[in-house]
């Protein structure tokens, strides 16, 4: 189980640099679905099934759609790859800075402190993952809404920059 945990967290990490090293939002895009399916792989291998597919749904289903339609506008005729030599050398560097960040902590990790929610206690009446989505409807409402005004004004956002060639900020000067 950790093997697979670990796993998954390196698809996380490698997944977080194809999307921050990339300046071509075609090869980005699939960073982004890769590190959503690491993301929603480690949930799951905590015991949280229900927020796992509720991310993944969300994410995939409403914020790709957005980021389909600004790099759809955004075209460019000639996309940096993978094996450019800038993307390279930026893949370089940020693995090199998550490696530094995290020799510091490889010794306090440790197999036995990747429990999931389900074996923490052995008469559970409710999963951990049903209990957390509760608690999120009644006590995080507020930030529910907030986030859900942050995700319209974002779209806003988005549709002014890429508006049309004589109005908006992305125009042909």
């Amino acid at each position: 189980m950790s093997f697979v945990v670990s796993l998954f967290l390196v698809g996380l990490v490698v997944g977080l640099v194809a999307v921050a090293s990339n300046p071509s939002p075609y090869f980005a895009a699939l960073g982004l679905v890769v590190v959503s399916g690491m993301g929603c792989g480690v949930l799951v291998s905590f015991g949280g099934t229900f927020l796992s597919l509720v991310l993944f749904l969300i994410y995939l289903g409403g914020m790709l759609v957005v980021f389909a339609y600004s790099a759809a506008l955004a075209a460019e005729p000639y996309p940096e790859g993978w094996l450019d030599g800038p993307v390279i050398a930026y893949t370089a560097m940020y693995l090199a800075v998550v490696v530094s960040v995290s020799v510091p902590f490889w010794g306090g990790w440790y197999e036995v402190s990747w429990v999931p929610v389900d074996e923490a206690g052995e008469f559970f009446t409710l999963r951990g993952d049903v209990s957390g989505v509760a608690l999120m409807y009644s006590l995080g409402g507020g930030m529910l809404v907030f986030s859900a005004w942050m995700l319209l004004l974002t779209l806003f956002v988005v549709l002014e920059l890429t508006r049309g060639l004589s109005r908006g900020t992305v125009r042909a000067v």
